[in-house]
């Protein structure tokens, strides 16, 4: 292909999907430097990949391979849901806050924008759906061109697109998910995750608007830049290539529903690990 390669992977489960993304993007991505790289950093496997999740909440859907472990990604979701460190977000108005440039709860559920309220975004893309199922206008933006374009972290994650069908007697909720820059091995799992937490959030507002059931639907995650640092391809290759051959699928993966009890026992320590951030 003349120029960055277009990738297409599709699982029946998020871990499947992120798996197969994985080996694809090794195998097919091509060399490019990036502006993270140290001087004596080979090249990073790059690609533009669009991941199809056909049924977003099929078990098993954690994959162990993912670096973390059940908490963390509890503490994730609960972020990017929650907003449970949206305190640690700088303010604009002061160059001499050095804190995060945003989070993805506050860019969704409170998107600031100068002298103006702040938008619920998901709020108002639910009320949407709710009312006019098949409208294309339900989606939710990250990016602020007024700060974005300068600052030193922007948003990687860049918007949501959700759409409702009808068949066979059910509303169905599809969610398309567009990243500029997704780092493959060591994020895009736990991006995953969480936001077919989101999708089911989403699905569960719709029905509580309309009163009728909706399902979850297919998850389509596109990411421009799509990428494995080559700084990390010493540990990619070792512990993620490394357990393909040794292990059958279902010994790389984990059951949500094994782990459930734990994630959740773990959110009150997790809420005050994130209060104590910042201080």
């Amino acid at each position: 292909m003349n120029g960055i390669p277009i990738l297409h992977v599709e699982g029946d489960s998020i871990a499947r999907a992120w798996e197969a993304s994985l080996i694809e993007l090794y195998q097919r991505g091509c060399a490019i430097k990036t502006q993270y790289d140290k001087p004596d950093d080979p090249p990073s496997k790059d690609a533009t990949m669009i991941i199809t999740v056909t049924e977003p909440l099929r078990e098993p859907m954690i994959h162990k391979d993912f670096p973390g472990g059940p908490e963390e990604l509890q503490e994730y979701v609960m972020e990017v849901l929650e907003g449970i460190k949206d305190h640690l977000v700088r303010d604009p108005r002061n160059p001499d806050d050095h804190r995060w440039e945003y989070t993805y709860h506050q860019r969704l559920f409170a998107y600031e924008v100068p002298s103006l309220r702040p938008f619920d975004q998901i709020e108002t893309l639910c009320q949407k759906l709710a009312k006019a199922p098949h409208t294309r206008r339900a989606q939710a933006v990250t990016w602020k061109v007024w700060e974005d374009n300068d600052c030193y972290d922007p948003a990687c994650l860049q918007s949501l697109w959700c759409r409702i069908t009808e068949g066979n007697g059910e509303s169905v909720l599809s969610m398309n998910v567009r990243f500029r820059s997704n780092d493959a091995y060591k994020a895009a799992f736990m991006n995953i995750f969480a936001l077919v937490q989101m999708q089911k959030r989403i699905a569960e507002r719709i029905s509580e608007l309309s009163g009728k059931p909706v399902q979850v639907g297919r998850y389509c995650h596109l990411a421009d830049s799509y990428h494995i640092y080559g700084s990390y391809f010493k540990e990619f290759e070792t512990r993620f290539l490394g357990s393909l051959a040794k292990r059958t699928f279902e010994q790389r993966t984990l059951r949500y529903e094994d782990l459930r009890e734990i994630m959740e026992a773990a959110r009150p320590a997790i809420r005050e690990k994130a209060k104590q951030m910042g201080r």
